[in-house]
């Protein structure tokens, strides 16, 4: 990838063909304190069902962050997140076992000609119209195993489903009411028009499924988590893993975590020169879990501010959500909280330990209880403690949450400021919780 002039602003339109790679050509270079905008197309089903794609997403190109190397971090502050999408169709999935080789998100080929990820032309609508190119072969290799479709209100705060006839209508016009970017390459879910589950309304508000930054290895980029990562082990296709061993060059851009969203600083591992960082798979909304896997992907804008953190070290990201967006135990201590610890302080002889900040440590694995075991690992590095510490404070001042099943979790606690001081990260901490005081 190039070195490009720094820019203290960088747009980016183009994007990948659903890989994340050192070798990808760069989007740009932006300036460490500098800021991103993105116009990021739709994420799961569209490049799920266009053949082409050699991943489940289709996020940007990867943009290089001044001064970031390996072993630093960088944070991404997140302004804002925009819908741009009018409509668009989920639900859970069916593959279409004649359509792929070991795996429906990656080696794709046509099920009658054979063409590994054929070019492929719409002929319609319905599940049939994404067609092979050479032979005319339906060559998607996702269905709905039940799937809905979805209109949102003019201000994007909530969303309805519509019967089949409606669906059917909207997929008509699916590109323009999904807003597919300009130069993005797949073909629009809206095309589908699923029905089931008409007259349902839903609340709005959307986050990033997939952001974060480069592996020093190629990989599918909805697989560059360590549950999805699962599905690259023993396979044959040209991104196989061998061992669990080789999923550990993941950066786990891939959480589904909804509260990645407006407002949140997202701390992310460096692991190849200049980050790479990279954006993809918006939601308008999501439950805890993504219980069908899938949810509402939708085009639209982000905008975030970007900061190097130097010599901080870490596997994956860290995530300081909104404050709304905390467990109850783990919000920062008000200030009448803290009058009544410091007199239990003095009546039992021991230091209030007054500057605790929230943290989320994320972790990934084949299952929540693996994924959960990642986080604690990684919190243990993180802050230099024992498991039974980081599991003693996490059950006294936090939790653990779920991202997605079946293995992304986030790992809550208050922390001692002290210790986020010494890694680096203290007064982005302070900055997200208004200087901690109450």
């Amino acid at each position: 990838m190039a070195q490009r002039e720094v820019q203290q602003e960088l747009s980016v339109d183009r994007y990948t063909l659903g890989l994340v790679s050192p070798d990808q050509e760069w989007a740009g270079t932006v300036a460490d304190g500098g800021r991103i905008e993105t116009y990021t197309p739709p994420g799961c089903w569209g490049p799920m069902i266009t053949p082409e794609f050699r991943g489940g997403h289709e996020v940007t190109r990867p943009i290089r962050v001044e001064n970031a190397e390996v072993g630093d971090a960088v944070a991404l502050t997140i302004r804002d997140v925009e819908v741009t999408s009018l409509a668009t169709s989920t639900g859970s999935m069916r593959e279409r076992t004649e359509a792929f080789g070991d795996d429906p998100f990656v080696d794709h080929r046509c099920p009658e000609c054979g063409t590994e990820w054929p070019e492929s032309i719409i002929e319609g609508t319905g599940e049939g119209a994404i067609r092979c190119a050479e032979c005319g072969a339906n060559a998607s290799s996702f269905g709905f195993e039940y799937g809905y479709t979805v209109v949102f209100d003019e201000d994007r705060t909530v969303g309805i489903t519509v019967d089949e006839d409606a669906a059917h209508d909207l997929a008509e016009d699916a590109a323009e009411l999904m807003d597919i970017p300009e130069n993005s390459r797949q073909h629009p879910i809206l095309l589908y028009a699923p029905g089931e589950m008409p007259g349902t309304l839903g609340r709005l508000r959307p986050f990033i499924g997939n952001v974060g930054t480069t592996p020093p290895v190629e990989l599918p980029d909805s697989h560059n988590a360590g549950d999805f990562g699962q599905f690259l082990l023993e396979t044959d296709h040209d991104w196989g893993l061998d061992s669990e061993a080789e999923l550990e060059a993941r950066t786990d851009g891939h959480m589904d975590i909804p509260e990645v969203r407006a407002g949140a600083t997202l701390i992310c591992p460096v692991k190849v020169d200049g980050a790479g960082v990279y954006v993809g798979d918006l939601h308008a909304n999501q439950g805890d879990g993504e219980l069908s896997l899938h949810t509402t992907d939708v085009s639209g804008t982000v905008e975030m501010d970007v900061e190097v953190i130097k010599g901080l070290d870490i596997d994956g990201p860290i995530l300081l959500p909104n404050e709304e967006d905390l467990p109850f135990i783990s919000k920062p201590y008000s200030d009448d909280e803290l009058e009544s610890g410091r007199a239990l302080a003095d009546d039992h002889g021991v230091d209030l330990l007054e500057e605790m900040g929230p943290i989320q440590v994320v972790g990934t694995g084949a299952t929540i209880n693996d994924a959960t075991e990642n986080a604690f690992d990684r919190a243990g590095t993180l802050l230099e403690m024992s498991e039974g510490e980081v599991r003693s404070r996490c059950t006294f001042t936090g939790g653990v949450q779920i991202g997605r099943l079946p293995g992304v979790v986030q790992l809550d606690m208050l922390a001692p400021m002290d210790v986020l001081e010494d890694r680096g990260i203290a007064h982005l901490v302070r900055d997200q919780y208004d200087g901690l005081e109450r």
